[in-house]
């Protein structure tokens, strides 16, 4: 035997599951018998620092130790304790029974790279048809021992036969012994199949086993040392193998990381999320860890289900005491007939869905997650070791008297960000628009606990609404935001500074001052708009400058809405509109294909007209509308769009109206032309097309001087465009035209709520199927 592994020989090894209430149940009575000097605990070594803090009074898990790297891209690794972690257990009886604790797992600088080349090779091991045979083995192995049992998963496999032993040491050996065949029979051929994977675990065991030496050599007696590691890892740890020597440990690649505590959620912790060494049901192992703490385990299962009941009152499904008495009594009865002692989590499903379900899952599947999983997050507060932007948003959280908000259940909110005239202080009156500063900074570092809801064209412009829900990724998220500025403030600031360097278009250059006028950060305001400036000189792209001037009006039209001041805004809303106007008839000579995307870019720099036509030229524009509506050599759909904005603003009356539609609609145009031109000028006010009966007297000349081929090439058109209309206003156009016709309104009507025809429905059956391929 080495002389390590003589020294670790008196060492007390208590291998545990993760998340395992009862091994923290058997742990906390191992401590109290071996009473020891030092507990070592598998996780990050350079974490120690942190444990004084997770052992404070106030702290509440869930919780987690988060590593990340100071350098982009961020790369994390969690390290999460619930209240019933074995780990988080004996941290606790440490610190109240004065002894140390520590942390000997590789540091997180290893840790964290070690992950990242580990993650991306097991990606390609995970191809190999060695390696997925190998993982179904080893899955298969621990299904293969629960089928033997008698169980229908490993997960209730574990649970009754682990998690239910109640005599003294009975876990300890029994997980010890079932994690040592278990490795015996994987351990060789781990090697061969995933050699990454294994090199992994044992380059962890050998720092363990170092550290574990290290202890020794400071003079701590073997026997008052406890370990406290997974139970895969336990054997090894006293086992005769080779330690990592500090050249070996020195020479392990690493990134420069930083370590914060963080909130975690149950949520996080379950298989539900992805997490590996999460469990089913969190909030059913916290119940199962009150309930053998206080010594009454046989509780579990009528608060269990009582805590269904529950549930399925809240959303409106009543369910009697007897019934969750019968279910209690039937859940009981299940786990005699599996040899148990106690219900698991299996039984207890079963009898939920039996007694109160009525024999189905869809009526207590809600009931049931909302009990195994729950919506628990963990507190810390204010002190504790975080990044300073983690506390900058806490602050802001209280501040802003948002902190009820930071829960897993998604909540909506709802600002006014008007001044409340009903409150004393400035910053209570004006609370809700401070509140959309923050929220707007979050989303924009992409910090996913605020989603803000899109605006209805009908909502009032000081209204917003929003969704909150806390999550540990918003956690996450924030922690690397930390790269952008030590202030929810700061990074928000520097995000917008470096993407306007990265800007290379007039249209980025105006989203980014918007989202400066909605963070309120008038000096990145300021930077965007003088960015927005000067590329605003080589601006030639008509649909940006649109863009761009939809977004500047915006601001200009509303800016005081944030109490931002827009106004040097307007020159350059003035010579971008001038330089749009000077575009309009040369980008109007455009394909059929881009003519949708000009004409909505056409719309809104009408729009800006309208509404600043104190401040922009808007004769010239007129003018150079005028233009287009009566050029041949442009896009019809475009050509006719500027027309129907004229006809808008009453420039057009009904004698050149009638002269315009019957040039435009007249059998020496192609049909396609036509159509198009008539579609255009669909796109506007349609109740000033409806008012205009000479239009609609020429559209029926023009369709009676077609031939059978044109009619239909041109009916595909007009079909197209008409297929915009309301039922109202196609009802509208029919009553017209049987006015026209004379066959009066109700008759018209008639005619249109008639079932089609057998040769109609084959004439349309036709249409449907045109070919467009010869236009």
């Amino acid at each position: 035997m080495s002389a390590g592994a003589a020294a670790r020989h008196g060492v007390h090894i208590f291998g545990v599951r993760h998340l395992s209430p009862n091994g923290a149940l058997h742990l906390i009575s191992y401590l109290n018998e071996t009473k020891p000097l030092l507990v070592l605990v598998e996780g990050p070594s350079d974490a120690s620092e942190l444990i004084s803090q997770i052992t404070l009074s106030r702290v509440k898990p869930p919780i987690a130790i988060l590593a990340y790297t100071e350098q982009l891209p961020i790369r994390t690794v969690v390290f999460p304790l619930a209240e019933y972690s074995p780990e988080y257990q004996a941290f606790l009886w440490a610190a109240s029974n004065g002894a140390e604790a520590r942390f000997i797992d590789l540091p997180s600088d290893v840790s964290v790279s070690l992950h990242a080349a580990r993650s991306a090779a097991l990606e390609k091991e995970a191809d190999s048809e060695g390696a997925r045979e190998y993982r179904q083995q080893i899955n298969g192995r621990y299904e293969q021992v629960a089928i033997l049992a008698g169980e229908p998963d490993d997960e209730t496999y574990w649970e009754r036969y682990f998690e239910q032993l109640n005599k003294p040491g009975t876990y300890r050996l029994a997980i010890q012994a079932f994690s040592n065949e278990m490795r015996q029979l994987s351990e060789a051929e781990e090697r061969i199949h995933t050699p990454l994977e294994a090199a992994h675990n044992e380059i962890r065991e050998a720092y363990m086993r170092s550290q574990i030496s290290k202890a020794i050599a400071e003079g701590i007696p073997p026997n008052r040392i406890v370990v406290v590691t997974g139970a895969y890892h336990a054997s090894a740890l006293v086992a005769e193998r080779s330690e990592l020597t500090a050249a070996e440990a020195a020479s392990l690649p690493s990134v420069p990381t930083k370590i914060t505590l963080m909130p975690y959620s149950y949520y996080k912790l379950s298989n539900h999320s992805g997490y590996g060494a999460g469990n089913m049901a969190p909030s059913y192992f916290e119940l199962a860890w009150q309930c053998a703490k206080s010594g009454d385990p046989d509780k579990l299962a009528s608060l269990y289900l009582a805590t269904i009941a529950c549930h399925m009152r809240e959303s409106g499904t009543f369910r009697s005491a007897a019934s969750v008495i019968e279910a209690v009594r039937l859940a009981e009865s299940l786990a005699s007939l599996h040899g148990g002692r106690l219900p698991v989590l299996r039984d207890l499903h079963d009898a939920a869905i039996t007694c109160l379900g009525y024999g189905e899952l869809a009526n207590v599947a809600d009931a049931i997650v909302r009990t195994d999983v729950g919506t628990s997050i963990g507190f810390l507060p204010e002190g504790i070791s975080q990044t300073p932007i983690q506390d900058d948003l806490n602050r802001n959280l209280k501040t802003l008297k948002l902190e009820k908000y930071k829960t897993t259940v998604a909540t909506e909110l709802e600002l006014d960000l008007r001044e409340n005239r009903r409150v004393k202080s400035e910053d209570a009156a004006f609370l809700d628009l401070r509140r959309s500063f923050f929220l707007e900074r979050i989303q924009l570092l992409q910090i996913s606990f605020a989603q803000k809801r899109a605006v209805r064209q009908d909502s009032a412009t000081w209204a917003e609404s929003w969704v909150l829900r806390w999550t540990p990724e918003a956690e996450i998220e924030a922690v690397e935001s930390i790269m952008k500025g030590e202030t929810i403030e700061l990074a928000a600031s520097f995000l917008i500074k470096e993407s306007l360097a990265q800007s290379t278009n007039i249209l980025e250059a105006a989203a980014l001052v918007k989202a400066a006028w909605q963070c309120g950060l008038p000096a990145s305001m300021e930077d965007a708009r003088q960015t927005l400036q000067r590329l605003a000189v080589d601006a030639g792209d008509y649909t940006q400058i649109a863009g761009t001037l939809r977004e500047l009006s915006l601001l200009v039209q509303f800016g005081d809405v944030r109490k931002m001041d827009t106004g040097v805004l307007i020159p350059l809303l003035q010579q971008l509109f001038l330089r749009g106007t000077l575009l309009l008839v040369d980008s109007a000579a455009c394909s059929d294909d881009a003519a949708a995307e000009m004409a909505s870019a056409v719309i809104d720099m009408h729009a800006v007209s309208q509404q600043h036509f104190d401040v922009v030229d808007d004769e010239r524009w007129v003018t150079q509308l005028e233009e287009l509506a009566y050029r041949d050599d442009r896009n019809a759909k475009l050509s006719g769009l500027a027309f129907a904005l004229l006809l808008e603003r009453n420039l057009i009356d009904n004698d050149r109206l009638a002269r315009e539609v019957s040039r435009r609609l007249s059998p020496g145009i192609p049909a396609d032309i036509g159509a198009g031109w008539f579609e255009g000028m669909s796109l506007r006010n349609r109740y000033v097309l409806l008012s205009r009966r000479q239009l609609w007297e020429q559209l029926d000349l023009y369709t009676a001087s077609l031939d059978e081929e044109q009619f239909r090439r041109s009916l595909v058109f007009l079909r197209r465009a008409l297929a915009a209309f309301e039922p109202r206003e196609k009802n509208a156009i029919a009553e017209m035209l049987g006015d026209l016709w004379e066959i009066g309104m109700i008759e018209a009507a008639d005619v249109l709520q008639r079932p089609l025809s057998s040769e109609e429905q084959q004439k349309l059956d036709e249409l449907n199927e045109f070919d467009f391929g010869d236009l």
